[in-house]
């Protein structure tokens, strides 16, 4: 479920993104894709970009405010929004790969890390994505990432829900793939 604040946040993003008629802002999505070699929120260039949209109260280091960067950075190096979550996008690349154990034990890797080194595995993760021309969404992404970057949450519900939508995607495009397979 995406919260207000992230569907606009993702359509303030889609606006940046040349489309049929809509020229976008190429050189923003490259300032954003550049942002993702540093710490979230940590370089200048992207700030004209994200800060604007930012509320007010949220802090410089306010994980709320680092979340919306790094979405940002990560929508800005792969911008195909999707209806399926992250962990679904990544078990239909499991399922498209033939359940390849890299792949399997990249997304563990991402379930087991912190939110010290998540900008990293979400990175990697969305690479993977760009390179199977695979879309999520990016809303839901941005509002687990509110909670996700904030060690006052508990995460086990994020990371269970993240396992089962894997899982459910991949057997779910492995049975679609046997039954068409089955009509020809």
């Amino acid at each position: 479920m995406k919260s207000e604040y992230a569907m606009s946040f993702i359509q303030y993003l889609e606006r940046l993104t040349p489309q049929g008629q809509n020229k976008g802002n190429p050189g923003a999505l490259a300032r954003l894709r550049h942002s993702l070699a540093f710490a979230p929120g940590a370089y200048p260039a992207a700030y004209p970009y994200v800060e604007p949209f930012l509320k007010l109260e949220w802090e410089a280091q306010d994980k709320r405010r680092l979340a919306c960067y790094l979405v940002a950075g990560l929508y800005a190096k792969h911008p195909q929004q999707a209806e399926q979550s992250l962990a679904g996008a990544l078990g239909v690349l499991w399922s498209h790969k033939e359940k390849s154990p890299s792949i399997e034990q990249r997304f563990v890797a991402l379930l087991g890390t912190d939110a010290g080194s998540l900008a990293d595995h979400l990175r990697q993760s969305i690479s993977l994505l760009a390179s199977a021309d695979i879309g999520l969404n990016y809303g839901e992404l941005l509002d687990d990432l509110f909670i996700w970057m904030n060690p006052a949450f508990d995460l086990d519900r994020i990371r269970q829900r993240w396992a089962r939508e894997f899982y459910r995607a991949a057997y779910r495009e492995t049975e679609a793939n046997n039954t068409s397979n089955s009509h020809v």
